[in-house]
């Protein structure tokens, strides 16, 4: 019997093959938005794979959007599509639908040394929660917490949380995403477009026209030097980052450690501002020293969300 996983998010979509241990083998990947909607987004994946969805394959696919029943939309991308018709139109002999930051985090345990980069190593605290983080096209969250011998992933759409400020700076970009969006929630400014978003509420208030409407963009103008913009922009991001990772420990009792994903981190490089991230991280007042021992580590490897739907697929069978 085959078994297929996949990642679906808002700009990506990446699918394996498993073995026979149920551990993903190569994987391939496909732009969202070249796909017509979920069930074509299976197809494509499958065929690359030369997998045949009706021949009593088995699959589980992680979706960037929040899995409440059957009815399931992916936020930054717009599809829609039932669970149970899905299974039934592709013919699949088991179909396990589950967030995409759920995954990512039941594939903490099994990460090792070359799939995470240590910000700083820390004392963890056992068997305490681990909080998990992720900045991509949306702002993902979640988080492990154990119950007796095994490790329970938690399912939230934390990045919709309220941005907040901590002076006038600040105040006034929240205050101008709020005016463009009805509302400034931490994924408005801590994701890819966020990213941008940042970069344009700067230049607005500093009354020059945007000359960056890509993150990458907005990244290697803060990296070349010469755009205070772009720079104030990686700046800004880092250390509201570093303020919700804290508020995120500080809810879970995660002194287990904060585990940090999604694709913006990485294609940021060095205009992630680690110091200024770690500053905010820690910036809680009387609850510095309860934060300053949690181990903080990013996860570097594309594929842990694909290994997370694996085990997800093992643990329902």
């Amino acid at each position: 019997m085959e078994q297929l996983v996949a990642d679906v998010g808002g700009t990506r979509a990446r699918f394996a093959r498993l073995d026979d241990r149920g551990r993903p083998l190569s994987s391939i990947e496909l732009p969202s938005r070249e796909l017509a909607d979920f069930p074509a987004a299976l197809r494509a994946g499958a065929a690359r794979l030369g997998v045949d969805l009706a021949g009593e394959t088995e699959a589980a696919v992680a979706v960037a959007g929040p899995v409440t029943g059957d009815l399931v939309t992916l936020t930054n991308v717009g599809w829609r599509f039932s669970v149970a018709a899905t299974r039934a139109d592709l013919g699949l002999a088991r179909f396990v639908v589950l967030n995409d930051f759920e995954a990512l985090a039941r594939s903490l345990p099994t990460l090792g040394a070359a799939d995470l980069d240590e910000l700083r190593a820390g004392v963890a605290a056992k068997p305490a929660p681990l909080a998990l983080l992720g900045p991509g096209t949306g702002l993902g969250v979640s988080g492990l917490v154990a119950a007796g011998d095994r490790w329970v992933a938690l399912r939230g759409e934390g990045g919709h949380r309220d941005l907040a400020a901590t002076d006038e700076r600040e105040w006034r970009i929240v205050a101008a995403l709020a005016a463009r969006f009805g509302r400034a929630s931490a994924e408005r400014a801590l994701s890819g477009p966020g990213l941008v978003w940042l970069y344009e509420a700067i230049c607005a208030l500093d009354g020059r026209p945007p000359e960056a409407g890509e993150p990458h963009e907005v990244v290697a103008r803060a990296a070349a030097g010469g755009c205070a913009a772009a720079a104030e922009a990686t700046r800004l991001f880092s250390g509201w980052l570093g303020a919700v990772a804290g508020d995120l420990v500080l809810t879970l009792g995660a002194r287990g450690g904060l585990y940090l994903g999604g694709g913006v981190l990485r294609r940021m490089g060095a205009t992630f501002d680690r110091a200024r991230f770690l500053a905010r991280f820690e910036a809680k007042g009387r609850f510095a020293d309860y934060l300053r021992p949690v181990p903080i580590r990013q996860i570097v490897s594309e594929r842990a969300a694909l290994a997370g739907a694996a085990r997800a697929l093992l643990e329902s069978s």
